[in-house]
């Protein structure tokens, strides 16, 4: 594949709501939390800003996206400068968060945590949300455990670290701080791709893309029973 990744893929595609449930899940998940125009959030991972254009146009909240990767990046530009939307774009690490202490009321982290250092990530929310700011993810989470050969296909491919059951998620967000833990699966609609993808097409992109386009689409279906996510919320007290 001549060294392009997964993530070359959702760049060069400019996938918005590549996360369980696109932004129809990701509508609903916010439903539930006390969102306001005075929130302060942050969409750690922001990708081609498809959530942090919501989260403006629904609440006009203040929101800053944060994205490493430099294709994402002027993709999120593109779609705020045609929306006229006031988002703050910072590129970086969410590993190593440019920002202070106690800085945002919400982060939201879609797909993200799964495929970087898990431990640094979250003490780095930890960080900078306020007291009693609340974390909402969506994050490959794993039902059972794999054998070592079906773990290493899975975490080749994708460039993860680690592969999470459900009390794993749990404990390292128990480690960095966070309590009022809370980890569940949507088991609706919503949450089965019923919805159209997000794309920003870059004039240029590799042959060799579609092919792993289709060795993620078996993957999925592979392991369908066992590759799964959960919806992880906490708060900073």
């Amino acid at each position: 594949m001549g060294g392009l990744t997964y993530f070359d893929f959702l760049a060069k595609f400019g996938v918005g709501g590549a996360h369980p449930g696109g932004i129809p899940l990701t509508k609903y998940i916010l439903s539930n939390e006390d969102i306001t125009n005075k929130s302060r959030i942050l969409d750690a991972g922001c990708g081609t800003g498809q959530t942090a254009a919501f989260l403006y146009q629904h609440y006009f909240a203040k929101v800053v996206g944060v994205e490493i990767n430099p294709i994402m990046i002027e993709k999120a530009k593109k779609r705020f400068q045609a929306l006229n939307l006031p988002i703050k774009l910072v590129q970086g690490s969410i590993e190593k968060l440019p920002f202070n202490d106690a800085t945002f009321d919400f982060i939201l982290s879609e797909s993200v945590l799964a495929f970087v250092n898990k431990p640094a990530a979250i003490s780095e929310f930890f960080r900078v949300l306020k007291k009693g700011g609340r974390l909402i993810a969506n994050e490959m989470t794993i039902n059972s455990k794999l054998s070592p050969i079906e773990e290493s296909e899975i975490m080749k491919f994708y460039a993860l670290d680690s592969l999470l059951l459900e009390e794993d998620w749990r404990n390292l967000f128990n480690q960095a701080g966070f309590q009022d833990i809370v980890l569940k699966t949507e088991n609706t609609n919503i949450s089965h791709g019923n919805h159209s993808t997000d794309f920003h097409f870059s004039n240029n992109f590799e042959p060799e893309l579609f092919q792993i386009l289709n060795e993620h689409g078996n993957i999925v279906l592979k392991y369908q029973d066992i590759l799964s996510y959960r919806i992880i919320t906490c708060t900073k007290q």
